[in-house]
């Protein structure tokens, strides 16, 4: 290696951040589309969870309900 080729492949290290934007622009990169799974299996999972307690009140409430009718 000349010393022109060895500045210039030390030039590449410090900058291969901006390098890789220029390269995806328009794209979503890995870690990015990882975050976003995660993100959405979350809300998944708290929005089915939600749902789960939300049925168990409805049917809690109806099992009071009727043990409450029968007492009278």
């Amino acid at each position: 290696m000349d010393g022109g080729s060895v500045m210039a492949f030390f030039g590449l290290i410090g900058n291969d951040r901006s390098m890789a934007k220029s390269d995806y622009n328009d794209r979503e990169s890995a870690s990015e589309k990882a975050a976003r799974k995660r993100r959405e299996a979350h809300h998944r999972n708290a929005r089915d969870a939600d749902r789960q307690g939300q049925a168990w009140e409805d049917a809690e409430r109806a099992r009071q309900d009727r043990r409450g009718r029968r007492s009278r």
